[in-house]
């Protein structure tokens, strides 16, 4: 993998993501086209796995609503997990938080 994403691996259904680095606007088109590239197939189930995020800023907050948006739209859906104290801020103070299902682990969103 390059860039931000680090790791893709189906399990249990779900097609998991990790992802590590600056989610920042330097880096937001490559991880864009590599999250469309990546629902191009439609799972069922897409976590995006943000343990090793260290910054997020709103072109990184705007991909992922847009890959939340198409995975709605093809009836998949979308869960963020693992996300640190100050990822999950950016969230919650854009009030992200209730539009995100947001989740402790990859395995509760694949049970999800």
């Amino acid at each position: 993998m390059d860039g931000l994403v680090k790791n893709i691996k189906s399990q249990n259904g779900g097609t998991v993501v990790e992802v590590a680095g600056e989610v920042t606007l330097d880096e937001s088109p490559k991880f864009h086209s590599s999250l469309l590239e990546i629902i191009k197939d439609s799972p069922e189930r897409l976590v995006i796995e943000l343990s090793e995020v260290t910054h997020i800023d709103s072109a990184g907050v705007g991909t992922l609503v847009e890959v939340f948006r198409r995975m709605k739209a093809s009836g998949g859906r979308m869960f963020l997990v693992g996300l640190t104290p100050r990822v999950r801020g950016v969230f919650e103070i854009t009030k992200l938080d209730r539009f995100f299902p947001i989740l402790d682990t990859v395995d509760e969103a694949l049970a999800s």
